[in-house]
């Protein structure tokens, strides 16, 4: 099978679109963002105003980079700048063109920075979304097949590593939290801070938070990558499962990524993460600060019982099945069996696929 993927070669996408080459499909992988101007401006205007302005420069670039090419499927991950004729475009060189995205395209975050997606919508053969939310947010903007899934790890990147001594002088940490500032972030973690959590932060812009001052000290260093990423989860006895409210999140790629590799994943109770891991047995909630510190130092001051539950989570997340060749594949049989848009199927409204 012969896929065109169009998304970042970095990250999550690349570790999807190596899924799919693990699979067997031939994968021709475009970014997007490369074919238009390097400036930083761009990003800005995608995020504050929207990726449609850019769908001509995309269209352009795409007749020069498709001519005389064929494929079965074009995969499109993310979508900010694949506007209706775009995906008309890629509808002279692919059978079939689905969208899988990660983020909440539909929501109130990340608005202007979507409008392509929300215009094409109706468009493609098929959405994949992992919000309930979204679904009937993208019923009432005309999207007639709809399926929504989990996140997913990655079965090359997110398996567990031999750690050296080195490694883990390197990496070592009682509690970790690796990810993004977030305004509500900053409180949070200085509060766990204040109860006498011995927290380590890793992770991009954490400077701007307000209570830098505060929270320097337990800041390692910013965003990591690759193998140093699975280290450092791997190395932490305890990992923070923080949700971004503002992108409606119940779970993030790393409520499996932090069991993918054996870790202990210590996250806000959900009924997502309670539908992914037995609470208690497999992976550690909590409902707010104080019950979060409670659950950590309980966890520390017992090594039998954290490397148990880290032992349990490693197993319940192998048994799910909740990784990138599994999802990648109920994609592409899910594109294939789809009708393609402008064909008559009997049916009306939004399909849900299984």
């Amino acid at each position: 099978m012969d896929v065109l993927y169009l998304g970042p070669r970095s990250g999550t996408c690349l570790d999807r679109a190596n899924a799919l080459r693990r699979l067997g499909a031939n994968v021709e992988h475009l970014s997007l963002r490369e074919l238009l101007p390097p400036s930083r401006w761009v990003d800005r205007w995608t995020w504050h105003v929207g990726g449609h302005w850019f769908g001509r420069w995309i269209d352009a670039a795409l007749a020069k980079a498709l001519h005389g090419r064929a494929f079965d499927l074009c995969h499109v991950d993310g979508g900010e700048w694949v506007t209706p004729a775009v995906i008309e475009r890629l509808r002279q060189h692919a059978r079939r063109v689905v969208n899988y995205n990660i983020d909440d395209p539909t929501g109130p975050r990340d608005g202007p920075r979507f409008e392509a997606y929300r215009q094409a919508a109706p468009h493609y053969d098929l959405l994949v979304v992992v919000r309930e939310e979204n679904l009937p947010e993208l019923e009432r903007l005309g999207a007639r097949r709809v399926m929504r899934l989990f996140r997913s790890a990655d079965e090359v990147n997110h398996a567990p590593r031999r750690i050296s001594a080195i490694d883990a002088l390197a990496w070592a940490s009682e509690v970790l939290f690796l990810g993004s500032w977030f305004p509500e972030r900053g409180p949070f973690l200085l509060d766990l801070a204040a109860r006498g959590v011995p927290l380590t932060i890793r992770g991009p812009n954490w400077h701007k938070a307000p209570e830098w001052d505060r929270l320097r000290a337990h800041w390692a260093g910013g965003a990591v990558g690759g193998d140093d990423y699975a280290k450092a989860l791997q190395c932490a006895r305890l990992n923070l499962g923080l949700l971004s409210r503002d992108n409606r999140d119940s779970h993030t790629t790393r409520s499996l990524e932090i069991p993918s590799l054996g870790g202990l994943l210590c996250a806000e109770r959900t009924a997502e993460h309670q539908a992914m891991y037995q609470e208690g047995a497999e992976a550690l909630f909590w409902g707010d600060a104080r019950e979060c510190a409670e659950v950590c130092l309980a966890a520390l001051a017992d090594e039998d019982r954290r490397a148990r539950i880290a032992r349990a989570g490693h197993e319940r997340f192998l048994r799910d099945g909740h990784r990138n060749e599994r999802v990648m594949q109920r994609i592409v049989d899910a594109a294939l069996d789809a009708e393609p848009v402008g064909a008559s199927n009997g049916r009306g409204g939004l399909e849900v696929a299984a």
